[in-house]
C-alpha cells in the first residue's frame, strides 16, 4: 500500500524457519513500507556477500536522537463525539436510510448520527479481504507474524493506510474478515492453512489501530472514542448497493447490528480482547462507567420507547432511582449471585424434606422461584444468541440444571393431576440429579478467574468427545460378544462387564470370556482392555495435558477473554431483567398483553413504575454506592494529565481538549477517584515504604514538567 511515509524501494522480506512465505511487494493492494534512515529512528539494510556466495540481509535499527512517536498524532479526527451513536440503530430503520430521529428520549426511532451512517461498512469488508488476501499466500505462525521485518514491510503499511481512513468501522470490518478467514479455515481439512494466518493478520491489525486511537485520542475524549469504536452497532451490507442488497435478502429489519466487541467475542480473538485499548472499554462496561442500550436477538418485554446513546454516566445527573443500573454488568452479576444462592437455599431446603404424595408450601416456593430462574437464562440466551451464551464458563452447568427441572417440573404436574403418588416421587428423584449441578456452579461464580475452572470447561469438552467416540467405536465388540454369546448372556450384562474392564474395576468379563468362544471369545476381551483401559487413557491423558498446558500459557488472554464474554452478556436490553425470579412471571403474565392495549410511552412508564416499586431497596442502595465510588473527587485539580494518563489534569487544561458539549459534561465521570484502595497498613502509612505510592498521588506542579 502505497499510503506510508515516503520511500526508498522495497525491502524483500524472506520467511522465517524455512517456510516459502510468499508476501508480494507490489500490487493493487498493498506496497510494502520503505525502510529509511529518518529521525523516527530509521532500519537501514545491509547485505553484504559471503564467501559462500550467499547473500545474507541484515537489519540495523537506529537509535533516535530523540524519544517521539513513530508516527505524528492525527491533527483532526472528523468523528464528532456530540453525536448520539447507538449499538442498536436499526431498530424501524434502515442503514443509511433517511431517519430524523436522533434523541434516545424523545420516544422515536433512535438514529446514529450522519457520519456513522454514511460508512461505507460493506465496502470497507471486501476492501480489507482483497488487501489482506493479496499480502498473505502461504501459511504463518503468530510468532512469525509478529517478526521485527514483518511488522516494517507488511503489518505497519497496512495498519497506517486503514487508520488514515478515519473511520470507526475499521476495526469492526477487521474482525468480520477474521470470522470469514477462520470459517473458510474450519471446512479444509489442513488445520494450518492460510486462512488462519490471515485471521489473525486481521487481528493483530485490529488491534493496533485500536492501540492508535488510544494513543491519538487523550484526556476526556479517549474513552469516548473507544466505546463508539467497540460498541457501536453496524450491520455487514450498511450502505451496499441496492442491487447487492436485494439479492442477498439483506434488510435491516430480519438482522441485527452487532458491535465489534460482539464479533471479537463470536471470533474467539483473544489477542485483540487482552489488548490494553479493549480491556479499557471492558472495564468501563462492567463497571457502568460506559452505558448504552445494546441489541438483541429477541426481547421477551421489549420496551425501546427510551434507547441509550451511548455515552459516559454521571451519577449525580442520574435519579436517585435508576432502573437501568440493575442492567450494568457489575450489578447484574452480583445480583445474579444472589438470585443462585437462594435458588440453592431453597433447593436445599426443599430437598431434604421432600415429599412425593403432597406438595409443600416449600416445594411451591421453590418450583416458582427455580421456574423464573430457568425464564431468566432463558432471557438472557435470546438476548446475544447460543454464540455467545455458549462461551460463558458455566453456560452448561445452566442448561443441565434447566433440562432436569423441565423434566421434573412436567411429571410432578402429571402426578399431581392424575393422583399418582408414584410419579411425584418419580419427579422428586429426577430433581436429585441437580445437585452435581448447582453445587460446583457456586464455585464457577466464586472461582471465575481460576486457572482450574478455565480449563475445566475445555478439558470436559475434549473428554466428551473422546469418550463418545471410544463409545461408538466399542459398540462393535458389544455386537461381536452378543453374537458370539448366542443369546445365553444379554447385552446388559456384557455392557456391565465391558464397562468394567474399561475402568479397571472388575476382570469378571474375562473370566467368562471363554463361555462365549474358546479361542474368540479371549482374544475379544483381551483386545479390548487393551484399547479401553490403556490406549484410551493414554489418549486421554495426553490430550487434557495438552488443552491445559495450552490454556496456562494463554492464562490472561484466556481470563481477559472470559471477563469479556461476561460483561457482554451483562448488558441487558431486554426489560425482562429488570425484575427478579419470580417477578419475572408475573411481569410476563401482565406485561406482555398490556403492550398491545396501551402506548409505548405509557407501557414505558408502567414498566418503570413497576421497576422501582420491586426493587426499591436495591436501588437506593446502589445510587448510594456509586455516587460515592464513580463520583469524581471535588479537588478541581485531579483528572487525567494529557501526557502521562495519569490523574493529574487541572480545571484550567479542560477547555485545551475542546471535548464535545455532551462529553465536557461528563468528562471526568469515567476516571477512577483519588482514593484508591490499600491495605490497612499503606492506608495509614505504617510502613517504610509509603513516599513510593505517596509520590504519584500528590499533584505535580507546572514547573516539574515544563
Amino acid at each position: 500500500m502505497g499510503d506510508g511515509p515516503a520511500n526508498q524501494g522495497p525491502v524483500s522480506v524472506p520467511s522465517s524457519n524455512n517456510n516459502n512465505t510468499n508476501l508480494p511487494t507490489s500490487g493493487p493492494a498493498t506496497t510494502p513500507a520503505p525502510v529509511t534512515g529518518s529521525s523516527r529512528g530509521g532500519v537501514t539494510s545491509n547485505t553484504p556477500t559471503t564467501s559462500s556466495g550467499f547473500r545474507h540481509q541484515a537489519i540495523r535499527i537506529q537509535e533516535p536522537s530523540e524519544r517521539r512517536p513513530l508516527l505524528p498524532q492525527r491533527a483532526a479526527f472528523s468523528h464528532n463525539l456530540d453525536a448520539n451513536v447507538f449499538s442498536c440503530q436499526s431498530y424501524g430503520t434502515t442503514p443509511g436510510g433517511n431517519n430524523n430521529s436522533n434523541n434516545a428520549n424523545d420516544g422515536g426511532t433512535p438514529g446514529n448520527s450522519v457520519h456513522v451512517r454514511s460508512l461505507p461498512v460493506y465496502t470497507t469488508i471486501h476492501r480489507i479481504r482483497r488487501d489482506i488476501i493479496s499480502v498473505v499466500e502461504d501459511y504463518l505462525s503468530l510468532d512469525q507474524l509478529r517478526d521485527v521485518r514483518l511488522n516494517v514491510s507488511v503489518i505497519r503499511p497496512l495498519v497506517d493506510k486503514l487508520y488514515e481512513q478515519d473511520d470507526i468501522s475499521i476495526v469492526y470490518a477487521l474482525l468480520v474478515n477474521r470470522a470469514q478467514f477462520l470459517s473458510e479455515q474450519a471446512h479444509l481439512s489442513n488445520r494450518q492453512n492460510v486462512n488462519f494466518t490471515r485471521a489473525m493478520l486481521c487481528e493483530l491489525i485490529a488491534t493496533r489501530i485500536l492501540r492508535r486511537f488510544n494513543e491519538d485520542n487523550e484526556g476526556p475524549r479517549n474513552l469516548l472514542v473507544l466505546a463508539h469504536i467497540l460498541i457501536a452497532g453496524f450491520e455487514p451490507f450498511q450502505n451496499a448497493p441496492e442491487s447487492v442488497r436485494a439479492e442477498a435478502g439483506a434488510s435491516s429489519a430480519r438482522h441485527r447490528t452487532l458491535p465489534a466487541l460482539e464479533v471479537a467475542i463470536l471470533s474467539e480473538s483473544r489477542v485483540f480482547l487482552a489488548s490494553t485499548s479493549c480491556q479499557k472499554i471492558v472495564d468501563a462496561i462492567y463497571e457502568g462507567r460506559v452505558i448504552y442500550t445494546p441489541s438483541t436477538y429477541m426481547d421477551i418485554i421489549p420496551d425501546r420507547y427510551k434507547q441509550r446513546p451511548i455515552s459516559l454516566y454521571n451519577p449525580r445527573e442520574a435519579p436517585l432511582l435508576n432502573h437501568y443500573r440493575l442492567v450494568v454488568p457489575r450489578t447484574r452479576n452480583l445480583l445474579e449471585m444472589m438470585h443462585f444462592v437462594v435458588l440453592l437455599a431453597l433447593y436445599l431446603a426443599f430437598m431434604s424434606e421432600r415429599d412425593g404424595t403432597r406438595i409443600t408450601t416449600l416445594e411451591m416456593c421453590f418450583t416458582f422461584y427455580a421456574l423464573g430462574w430457568v425464564l431468566d437464562q432463558f432471557a438472557t440466551l435470546l438476548g446475544h444468541g447460543w454464540d455467545v451464551y455458549a462461551q460463558n464458563l458455566w453456560s452448561f452447568l445452566d442448561v443441565t440444571f434447566a433440562v432436569i427441572y423441565w423434566i421434573y417440573l412436567v411429571i410432578r404436574i402429571y402426578g399431581w393431576g392424575a393422583g399418582k403418588p408414584e410419579a411425584g416421587q418419580q419427579a422428586l428423584d429426577v430433581l436429585a440429579m441437580g445437585a452435581p449441578v448447582l453445587i460446583p456452579r457456586l464455585a464457577f461464580n466464586l472461582l471465575s478467574d481460576n486457572l482450574v475452572f478455565l480449563s475445566l470447561r475445555s478439558m470436559m469438552s475434549d473428554f466428551a468427545l473422546l469418550s463418545a467416540l471410544a463409545i461408538w467405536c466399542f459398540l462393535g465388540f458389544l455386537l461381536s460378544l452378543v453374537w458370539l454369546g448366542n443369546g445365553h448372556f444379554g447385552a446388559a450384562t456384557i455392557s456391565k462387564w465391558m464397562i468394567y474392564i474399561w475402568f479397571g474395576l472388575d476382570g469378571s468379563g474375562i473370566q467368562r470370556s471363554a463361555d462365549f468362544h474358546q479361542i474368540l471369545g479371549p482374544a475379544l476381551m483381551v483386545t479390548f482392555a487393551f484399547l479401553g483401559n490403556t490406549l484410551f487413557l493414554t489418549i486421554l491423558v495426553s490430550m487434557l495435558s495438552t488443552t491445559f498446558g495450552h490454556i496456562v500459557n494463554n492464562a490472561p488472554a484466556e481470563i481477559q477473554f472470559r471477563r469479556a464474554v461476561m460483561t457482554l452478556e451483562g448488558v441487558k436490553g431486554d426489560a425482562i431483567f429488570a425484575y427478579p425470579p419470580p417477578f419475572n412471571i408475573l411481569a410476563i403474565l401482565l406485561l406482555v398483553p398490556l403492550k398491545f392495549c396501551v402506548s409505548p410511552r405509557w407501557f414505558h412508564k408502567i414498566h418503570v413504575l413497576s421497576v422501582r416499586l420491586i426493587n426499591l431497596p436495591i436501588l437506593l442502595l446502589i445510587a448510594l454506592t456509586e455516587r460515592r465510588s464513580l463520583t469524581p473527587s471535588p479537588n478541581p485539580t485531579v483528572g487525567i494529565n494529557p501526557n502521562t494518563g495519569s490523574i493529574s489534569l487541572t480545571a484550567a487544561l479542560l477547555p485545551t481538549l475542546s471535548p464535545a458539549p455532551s462529553l465536557a459534561r461528563s468528562s471526568t465521570l469515567y476516571h477512577p477517584p483519588l482514593k484508591i484502595r490499600r491495605r490497612f497498613w499503606d492506608r495509614w502509612r505504617i510502613t517504610a515504604h509509603g513516599d513510593i505510592a505517596t509520590v504519584f498521588d500528590v499533584p505535580l506542579p507546572d514547573a516539574v514538567l515544563a
